[in-house]
C-alpha cells in the first residue's frame, strides 16, 4: 500500500488538529502519515493534538510559515499540503492587520513557492467565504468576484488569489475551500459561540454587535474536515469548492439558542457598538461541491450544538487556562 505523506500547517488550531485527528483516528485514512507545522500562537495548542500525539504516522515541527528554508526542507519530504495556517479572527484584524497580512499572504506564497520547488502533488489551501463580502439575498457561487471587507478578509482573499496563480502560472495543483462559520469541540474561545459558552458558564455577560440582524451559515466542524478530504482526494486542480452547513441564523437567533442550551436570559446579554464594517450576512452556493464530491452536511444543527456546548461544561480544563491567558474578546 502506497502512504501519501501530508503536511498540514496550523494543525494544532481548532479545524487543522479535528483534521488531523480525523485522518489519524480509529476511523482515520490508513494510508497517510502526517507533518503538523504550527508557530503555537495564542489560538493553538498541542492538547488539540494529544490524541493523536502518540501514533507512529504523526509529527510534530513547531515553525513558522514565513520561514522559507524550514517550509523547504519539510516540503521535500512530503508528498501533498492542506494549509490550515492563518490569522483568523476579524476584530484582531481591525486592531491591527500587520500579523494578518504576513501570516495569510507571505505566509502562503513561502508555502507555493517551496510547494513549486519541492514538486508537491496537491496543495489544499483553506479559505472562508468572508472573501466574498456580503450579500442581501441568495448565495454566493465560486464564480462570483472577491470583495472582502475586513483587514481579515482582505488576506485570505489575496492568500486565495496568490494560490490560484501558481496554478495558472506554474500549473501547480492547487485545490481552494471557501467555508461558512465553522462551530465545535477545541474552538478558541475568542469565536462568537465558544466565548458565549464559556461566558454563561461562568456566570458572565455576553457581548452582542448592533442590533443582533447579521446572518451566518453554521458548518460543523466534522463535515467541514469531511468536506476537505473529499477535496483533497477527488478535486480539481485549479478549482475553488464552497463548502455550507445548510442553516441560516441572525447572531440574535443564535444567541437565543445558547441561552437556552446554558440555562440563561436576555440579561446576561450586551449590546455593544456594532463592529467596524461588519457584514450583514454571509451564504455561499455549494451546488458544486455536492454534484462533483457528493458532499452534503450531516450533521444536524440542534443536535450538534447541544453536543458542542456539552463539551466545553465538560472541558473547563481545555478552555479556561486559554481564557485567562489571553482575556475574554468580543467575538
Amino acid at each position: 500500500m502506497t502512504t501519501t505523506s501530508i503536511l498540514v500547517t496550523g494543525g494544532a488550531g481548532f479545524i487543522g488538529s479535528h483534521y488531523v485527528r480525523t485522518l489519524l483516528g480509529p476511523r482515520g485514512v490508513p494510508d497517510v502519515t502526517v507533518t503538523v507545522l504550527d508557530k503555537l500562537t495564542y489560538a493553538g495548542t498541542l492538547t488539540n493534538l494529544a490524541e493523536v500525539s502518540g501514533s507512529d504516522r504523526f509529527r510534530f515541527v513547531r515553525g513558522d510559515i514565513c520561514d522559507a528554508p524550514l517550509v523547504d526542507d519539510l516540503l521535500a519530504v512530503h508528498d501533498q499540503v492542506v494549509h490550515f495556517a492563518a490569522e483568523s479572527h476579524v476584530d484582531r484584524s481591525i486592531l491591527g492587520a500587520a500579523d494578518f497580512v504576513r501570516t495569510n499572504v507571505t505566509g502562503t506564497q513561502t508555502l507555493l513557492d517551496a510547494a513549486l520547488r519541492q514538486g508537491i502533488e496537491t496543495f489544499v489551501h483553506i479559505s472562508t467565504d468572508e472573501v466574498y463580502g456580503s450579500i442581501d439575498a441568495g448565495s454566493w457561487p465560486e464564480t462570483a468576484p472577491v470583495s472582502p471587507n475586513s483587514p481579515y478578509s482582505a488576506a485570505k482573499a489575496s492568500s486565495d488569489l496568490v494560490a490560484l496563480a501558481y496554478h495558472r502560472t506554474h500549473g501547480l495543483d492547487v485545490r481552494v475551500t471557501r467555508c461558512s462559520n465553522n462551530y465545535g469541540s477545541h474552538q478558541f474561545p475568542e469565536k462568537v459561540i465558544p466565548l458565549f459558552v464559556t461566558s454563561l458558564l461562568d456566570g458572565r455577560e455576553v457581548p452582542l454587535y448592533g442590533d443582533g440582524t447579521n446572518v451566518r451559515d453554521w458548518l460543523h466542524v466534522d463535515d467541514h474536515v469531511r468536506a476537505i478530504e473529499l477535496v483533497r482526494t477527488g478535486g480539481r486542480a485549479g478549482e475553488v469548492y464552497n463548502i455550507g452547513g445548510g442553516t441560516e441564523l441572525s447572531n440574535k437567533e443564535l444567541t437565543q439558542l445558547l441561552l437556552d442550551a446554558c440555562g440563561a436570559g436576555w440579561d446576561r446579554v450586551r449590546y455593544v457598538t456594532d463592529r467596524k464594517g461588519h457584514d450583514r450576512r454571509y451564504s455561499v452556493d455549494c451546488t458544486k461541491i455536492r454534484r462533483e464530491l457528493g458532499y452534503r452536511p450531516a450533521r444536524e444543527f440542534g443536535d450538534a450544538l447541544a453536543e458542542t456546548v456539552a463539551w466545553y461544561r465538560h472541558h473547563r480544563a481545555w478552555w479556561e487556562p486559554l481564557t485567562r491567558r489571553t482575556g475574554a474578546v468580543a467575538a
